[in-house]
């Protein structure tokens, strides 16, 4: 009897669990290379209250490819990435907005509302090859600007920031 009450006791915990509690850092892994991207008041964490991804990190969320021309580059130019609404949903991002920062500071707000599966993806190669600083690197918001009108626009534009590196979820 007694070790049917301690069975029902530990099955009630377990399922008594709040939804809402973050996931633990085990769950998100561990950087094993240089961090190339920090993201704040996420629900996913695993360094002191915040994500800290590496590439491989990124790749594991899932790839995301197209084909579009930029009006920062010459011609087609191929993209892989996570797309950003899987990066919102992986790491239970909520708010209004997300603010992305690029490794000089420069910052640009996206609204949670615009984020789609088809629209922004976090690009970390061009062509097949990961891109350096120099060449807009190491992750690059980009839209497949050629699919749909929508992502021809100056908001758009200026939502594609490069050399990201901090994405915060803000109110």
């Amino acid at each position: 009897m007694f070790r049917f009450f301690l069975t029902a006791l530990t099955c009630v915990t377990l399922t008594a669990t709040p939804i809402a509690v973050p996931v633990a850092a085990k769950d998100l892994g561990v950087p094993q290379a240089e961090v190339v991207l920090t993201v704040t008041n996420s629900d996913v964490t695993n360094a002191d209250g915040v994500a800290v991804l590496d590439l491989a990190m990124l790749e594991q969320l899932g790839r995301r490819s197209f084909e579009t021309t930029t009006i920062w580059t010459d011609g087609a130019q191929r993209f892989d990435g996570v797309s950003l609404a899987t990066l919102v949903d992986q790491l239970g991002l909520h708010g209004a907005a997300l603010r992305a920062t690029a490794i000089n500071d420069y910052s640009v707000t996206i609204p949670l509302e615009d984020v789609s599966r088809d629209g922004a993806m976090i690009a970390y190669r061009m062509n097949g090859a990961p891109m350096s600083v120099r060449d807009k690197g190491p992750l690059w918001i980009v839209y497949p600007y050629d699919e749909d009108p929508r992502f021809q626009t100056e908001v758009i534009y200026s939502r594609s920031i490069w050399q990201l590196d901090r994405i915060e979820v803000i109110d």
